[in-house]
């Protein structure tokens, strides 16, 4: 029995010598990713030759949800890009729901516009309207609309602007990786509604499983009724998985605009875990609980303003006969120690490359 015993222990031992150094290289890996993507976003990558501005034009934005940070951010943004070329811009409210967006469909093909920008729904949702836009030869972009990045056949849009969702999914698991010591209990917030939120979640728990970390649970729950139902799945969870729990991540910001209350309830401090992290977008309420260190550390943030640029600018190669520009714009991963630069004072990931006057030159507006 002793000898058992001591075999066994030596095992042990052995497993946990081996253990060492591949923890750390698990350890190194993660923090260089995000690092990679925390620093400064000074220089403009993305295109450098275009068609000039196609006169003239009307546009409709279709949002998904204006009540979501990412989509109201892109939406702001194509409306300052559409001023700076010169078109006018229509915006139809969704309003979270596949009836809604049906609606807002029917009127964007009632206005007869040039262009129709899909803002933040899958696609292939509205097969039959899409179908309808291309037959009358109405160019389709889009932002979030879909797994695919630029040009989708299935689809028929002309480009999907995102920057890369998957590397989005790996910065923001890698940091509660990272933050946890390697040893993370997380919990997975997503919505089946969009095959992008699929993805993106099923990377995240790849991630956290590959460098041995546990996920608790996988949560599917629509993100357009979180302001219903995260409060009291918040306390289920918290009962359920206690100190266990020690990361949420989530493919949005808005997961979290709602958990603070019933985390505060539990007696959890603004910075106690479960320590909130967002693979997505960058809202203005995800900087300010940052910034204030309440009930959320991290969000890997889109550029949504510069991505409005992006769909302008796609629109107007559409326009021109040309193809898609190819970019893919840049993301970053946001915490306290960085929130204030790159658009971090006015509680968004805007990055400080010049972006908008390199558009303007590429349409001629300089």
């Amino acid at each position: 029995m002793k000898r058992r015993t001591l075999i066994q222990s030596s095992v042990a031992a052995l497993a946990l010598m081996l253990a060492g150094p591949a923890l750390a290289d698990a350890m190194s890996d993660a923090k260089a990713v995000v690092e990679k993507y925390a620093t400064r976003v000074t220089t403009w990558d993305g295109p450098k030759t275009g068609p000039k501005a196609q006169e003239g034009k009307t546009i409709v934005v279709l949002a998904g949800d204006l009540k979501n940070g990412g989509i109201l951010g892109v939406t702001t943004g194509v409306e300052e890009g559409a001023a700076a070329i010169g078109w006018q811009v229509k915006v139809l409210d969704g309003a979270g729901s596949i009836g809604g967006r049906t609606a807002a469909f029917g009127q964007a093909m009632a206005l007869k516009p040039a262009g129709i920008i899909i803002n933040g729904f899958d696609a292939v949702e509205q097969a039959p309207a899409l179908e309808q836009a291309r037959a009358a030869g109405i160019p389709l972009v889009a932002w979030h609309a879909g797994p695919v990045i630029g040009p989708d056949e299935k689809t028929g849009l002309f480009a999907n602007v995102s920057t890369d969702a998957m590397e989005v999914s790996k910065s923001a698991a890698d940091w509660a990786y990272a933050d946890a010591k390697g040893k993370p209990g997380v919990v997975i917030f997503t919505d089946s509604t969009y095959a992008i939120a699929i993805a993106k979640a099923d990377k995240m728990k790849e991630e956290i499983e590959k460098l041995g970390g546990k996920v608790l649970e996988y949560v599917d729950t629509p993100i357009a009724e979180t302001s219903q139902r995260m409060p009291q799945l918040t306390t289920s969870l918290l009962q359920k998985y206690g100190d266990q729990w020690t990361h949420s991540l989530a493919i949005n910001d808005l997961y979290f605009d709602f958990m603070g209350p019933s985390l505060a309830a539990a007696g959890k401090g603004g910075t106690d875990a479960p320590i909130n992290v967002a693979a997505g977008d960058g809202s203005e309420s995800a900087y300010q609980r940052i910034r204030a260190g309440q009930f959320q550390k991290v969000t890997v943030a889109e550029p949504l303003n510069l991505q409005g640029w992006q769909l302008v600018d796609e629109l107007n190669r559409a326009f021109a006969g040309q193809q898609w520009s190819g970019y893919l714009s840049p993301l970053h991963v946001v915490t306290a120690d960085n929130v204030e630069f790159d658009g971090g004072p006015k509680n968004s990931f805007d990055p400080e490359n010049g972006y908008r006057d390199e558009y303007k030159k590429l349409w001629g507006k300089m």
